[in-house]
């Protein structure tokens, strides 16, 4: 009889399409915990699990569930953690590798989505979409010339940033007839130019682009790269846009450029925390769009991430290479952790 593979998640929302996928593998046994519930009764579902589907919402997971050195401790059985977005907040990747754990993620499901919404930011910031909302439905007495704004078509736009996103992104600007900039490190030119970019160093982006576009990782290297420096030696009237992660820019330097009119406006996804409070200042101004984090939440980038999940996971318990892996190096150590755990399951 073939060994029983333990998958746990918790009761946060997820398409159906991942419960569906993995309870119809007769092999594979899904365990659902309850954040309300009793904290003895996850931890004992942790200590079983092969695989953890986690949350990468670090604002919306309790911290004693992020995926750390003391979580790994209490999960010996643990081949895999399994992010449930392109992001990994959650998880210690670091400690997985110590732990011998792999951690993979859902890169790629989502960037179509993330790419329209930030298209959309740059229209509602340039044309000024949300303040005609909010006066129309409000005011009287204005003119039409107080709200102009200005064609992202024909504009530089530079991306910080050319994977997924960027790159669908980089498409969807050239039907607006944009010249596309892109800054990433760890591309060379030949790709950043196939994917539909002109490669340039950061200060030149900066120098140059009416609109800058983040869709880099939050990490070691980008965390608060956007300071009142990098703010200040961009294009005067430029755009700023985010749908990458909160940190990476300086939301206090970001409010001060805006408010000096050094820069002509912001569409914002992401921020530090999540939700901002209420009195965040860039939430007071006229020129910042703000979403909640939402770039990739659609029912089809949802539905497309839930389901590659789900088939990750499959392949990864029969000892198939994942093809989302964070820390390929693990990998080995987790055939041999499985062989012992699963045997020839």
């Amino acid at each position: 009889m073939a060994a029983l593979k333990r998958v746990c998640r918790f009761n946060v929302w997820i398409d159906p399409a991942f419960d569906e996928r993995l309870r119809a593998e007769p092999d594979i046994d899904l365990q659902v915990g309850d954040l309300q519930g009793p904290e003895d009764k996850l931890r004992a579902l942790l200590a079983q699990a092969h695989v953890f589907h986690v949350s990468p919402a670090r604002n919306e997971l309790p911290l004693r569930w992020h995926v750390s050195d003391a979580l790994l401790a209490e999960c010996p059985n643990l081949l895999a953690v399994s992010s449930g977005g392109a992001g990994f907040d959650t998880v210690d990747a670091a400690a997985c590798t110590r732990a011998g754990v792999a951690v993979v993620n859902q890169v790629g499901g989502n960037a179509r989505s993330v790419a329209e919404l930030a298209i959309g930011l740059m229209l509602a910031v340039s044309r000024k979409i949300c303040v005609s909302d909010r006066l129309l439905r409000t005011a009287r007495g204005f003119t039409r010339e107080s709200l102009m704004g200005h064609e992202i078509g024909g504009a530089t736009l530079g991306l910080i940033g050319i994977g997924h996103t960027g790159r669908a992104v980089a498409k969807l600007a050239r039907g607006f007839d944009m010249r596309v900039l892109a800054h990433d490190p760890l591309l060379p030119d030949a790709e950043i130019r196939s994917r539909g970019a002109e490669p340039v160093d950061r200060a030149r982006l900066l120098a140059e682009s009416d609109i800058v576009s983040l869709h880099c990782p939050l990490d070691d290297t980008t965390r608060g790269s956007f300071d009142a420096r990098a703010f200040a030696v961009m294009k005067p009237g430029a755009l700023f846009i985010t749908t990458a992660r909160g940190g990476i820019h300086d939301e206090a330097a970001l409010a001060a450029a805006l408010t000096a009119g050094h820069l002509a406006g912001a569409g914002l996804d992401v921020w530090t925390p999540e939700p901002p409070p209420l009195d965040s200042v860039l939430l007071q101004l006229d020129t910042v769009v703000a979403t909640y984090h939402t770039a990739g939440v659609t029912h089809e980038a949802r539905r497309t991430v839930a389901a590659w999940g789900a088939e990750q996971i499959i392949g990864l318990l029969r000892g198939e290479t994942p093809p989302r892996l964070v820390n390929p190096e693990v990998w080995p150590a987790v055939l041999e952790r499985r062989a012992r755990l699963l045997g020839g399951a």
